[in-house]
Order: structure tokens, then sequence, then C-alpha cells
């Protein structure tokens, strides 16, 4: 009987101890949900005008860079300067051997005074033939009247058709002598014309020689630099053969391509007198002289003087600089972390909820310490508010965040 009931007991015993368990169990802490906070860090909204810059990527060009050509065949005689070389004004570049140069300048000066003398002849001739003219003349009269007492005495028998035939002759010859002066003193305008003619043809020739003698001994014109040096000391040149070229070290330009959508606004600040500086991480500064006469669908080049620095730039140097675009007023620069896309940003509003705002991208900052930030600019924006600038994957409107932030982190 007993082991029947033992089961049915040990079964009885643990219903009670379980009842007995779970009647004392402690009781289990009710748990409220609390919604989870971001800590991000904060920018306060301090709106300004500030200049948005663009990168820019050009070559130097030297617009003032001279090339020396050798005005007459010779051989170089001198050449004391070196590729890459400074001279200061009046400094001799190169220069030809005399023993090239003199010979057509002599020869120039021999044609003019050759010249010189053919024309003070004909003047002298000229004189020459009216005295002459004169005393043909009074021969010519003569010896009409020589034929007429011939012709006389003939009807008188007092002299025979040979005398009237020789006289005849006589006053012909005269004639034709008197006719052929008479030409000549008729003609010479048109020779001392064309005599002075070629006088001008030869103080022209040696006007030419006197300059080429000049120029077969080039100095310096400016303070600048020597480049392209394509000839030694001994070397035969023809010609208008180029020699070296010589440029300006202080009229360097930047020639950059300007992306079409920005041209419109340079223009525009330019002609409003706008001084706008570009600059290079090395410290040279050029300012935006104005936009190339041609275009084409990449852009227009943009042209900038060099103004300071730039010590070690030579043409054909490729340099990289920013150049600062006009203001833009009410605007505020922000960390590109704050920016989703280029047209949204949060804000921080006073219950630490984060407020989706729409912003006007219009380029980007260049800070004191390198670093760029976005521009923006916007009627959402408002003076006092605080812009996230921390990225947040899950960024929407009405999250929760926190923040220690003291204050502004600081603006360019």
């Amino acid at each position: 009987m007993l082991r029947r009931l033992l089961p049915l007991l040990i079964l009885a015993l643990g219903v009670v101890a379980f009842l007995w368990l779970r009647a004392t169990r402690p009781e289990t802490a009710s748990v409220t949900p609390e919604e989870r906070s971001w800590r991000v860090e904060t920018l306060a909204v301090a709106l300004d005008a500030h200049a948005p810059v663009l990168p820019l990527f050009g070559e130097v060009i030297a617009p003032d860079m001279l090339t020396v050509t050798a005005p007459l065949a010779g051989r170089i005689a001198e050449r004391p300067v070196r590729e890459g070389q400074r001279v200061a004004r009046g400094e001799l570049l190169v220069a030809l051997d005399e023993a090239d140069v003199r010979p057509p300048l002599e020869q120039a000066e021999a044609e003019v005074a050759d010249r010189q003398a053919q024309v003070e002849n004909e003047r002298v001739r000229h004189e020459s033939d009216r005295d002459t003219l004169v005393r043909e003349r009074e021969l010519l009269d003569n010896a009409g009247r020589q034929l007429e007492r011939t012709r006389s005495l003939v009807g008188r028998n007092l002299a025979s058709q040979a005398d009237l035939d020789a006289a005849r002759n006589d006053l012909a010859r005269v004639r034709v002598t008197v006719a052929a002066r008479e030409r000549a003193i008729a003609e010479h305008p048109a020779r001392l014309q064309s005599l002075q003619a070629g006088l001008a043809r030869a103080k022209a020739a040696l006007d030419a020689a006197r300059r080429d003698a000049e120029r077969s001994r080039v100095t310096a014109p400016f303070d600048g630099i020597v480049t392209r040096i394509a000839v030694a000391p001994g070397d035969q040149v023809t010609a208008r053969a180029a020699l070296l070229s010589f440029y300006p070290e202080n009229g360097l330009e930047l020639r950059a391509r300007l992306p079409q959508r920005h041209q419109a606004e340079l223009i525009d600040a330019l002609a409003r007198g706008e001084r706008l500086e570009a600059t290079s991480d090395d410290g040279a500064r050029f300012v935006l002289d104005g936009l190339a006469g041609e275009s084409d669908p990449a852009g227009t080049e943009a042209i900038f003087g060099l103004e300071a620095g730039g010590a070690g730039l030579r043409p054909g140097s490729l340099v990289a600089v920013s150049l600062s675009r006009p203001a833009v007023p009410d605007s505020l620069a922000v960390p590109y972390s704050a920016l989703y896309g280029k047209d949204v940003l949060y804000l921080m509003d006073e219950s630490g909820r984060m407020q989706r705002r729409a912003v006007t991208y219009h380029g980007e900052v260049l800070r004191d310490d390198g670093d760029r930030w976005a521009l923006v600019g916007g009627e959402s924006l408002g003076e006092g508010g605080r812009v996230i600038t921390t990225h947040l994957p899950n960024a929407i409107q009405g999250l929760r965040v926190e923040t220690d932030d003291a204050g502004d982190e600081g603006r360019p």
C-alpha cells in the first residue's frame, strides 16, 4: 500500500515546493524604455560676408619675353651670359664679330657717297648746259645771218651755189646742236629726280646697315632672366636666326582655365572695379587682370598678374592657386561634415533634436589653418542657432542629440 502511495506523495511534495518557490520569488522591477541620444559637435550660426575660393590650375608665362635674332649673317663673337642667369639692364647679352658687321656698313656708305656725287654732277652739267645754250643760240643767229648774206651774194653772182649749200649746212648743224642742248635741259628734272631717288635708296640702305650694326651688339633692355640660348661663341649664324630669349623677372603672368559657370560672376566683379586675388601654396600672390579674348567649350583662360612672391616661378611652371571670388553676404562657413549632399544640414533646437534645413551651396572658403570649409546660405539659417557638424549616418528630422560644446568652433 505504502509503495503505491509513495509516488503520489513525491509528486504532491514537488507541486507544493513549486508553488512555494513561485509565491516567494522576488518582484521583477518594471523597465521603462528610454530614447537614445547621439553625442555631436555643433557650430554657432554667425552670418557674415565670406569670399568663396575657386581652385584653379594654370601655367606661368612671360608675355614680354624678348627673342634676340641676328640682324645679319655672321659669326658670334661674344655671349657672356648663360641659361637662367639674372642680368641687369645694360649688360651685354650677345655680339656679332665686327669683321662681319663693318663691310656691309662701309659698302652702304660708299653707295651713298657715289649717289651724292652723281646728283652733284647732274647739277653742274645742267648749269653748263644752260650757259652753253646761250652761246649756241648766238651761233644759230650768226649762222642764219650768214645764210642770208650768202643767198644775197649768190643772187648777185658774187658767190657760188656751193657757198650757199655750206651756209645752209652750218645753220642746220647749229640748229641740231641747239635742239640737243634744249632737250638735255628739259630732261634735267627727270634725271635729277631719278638720281635723287637712287640717293634716297642708298641712304635707306645705309640706315638699315647702321641699324644692323647697332643690333649686332645686344644689351639687356631691362632687368630679367636669360633663357633659350641657341648659340655659342664662334658659331656662324644666318640673318634672322634666333640667338637667345630674355624676359623680365617681374612681368610673369598665370593663365588658368576658368569654368564657364563662373565667367559672368568674375566679369561683373571686374567691371565694378573689385580686386580679385589668387594665392598659391608657396605664397605667391596673383591678381586677376582679365579674361582672354578667345574661349572654347572647356572655358576661358583667366589672366593673372604676379604681384608678390613666386621667386622660384619660371615660364612653363604649372601652379595650383585659389582664387577669391566676390563675397557672398549673409553666408556661413561650415565643415563639409555638416552637409548632407550639398543642400542640406541640421540644426540643434532647444530640446536637443535635429532640425533639417535646406541651404544653398556657394563654394568653399579657405581657413587660416589651411582647411577648406563649405560656404552655405539660406533663409532657414538664423543668428544664434547651432549647426550640427558631426556627420551622422542615421541623421533624420527630430533625432535626439546632445553636446557639451562650449561655443563656436571658429570661423575662417
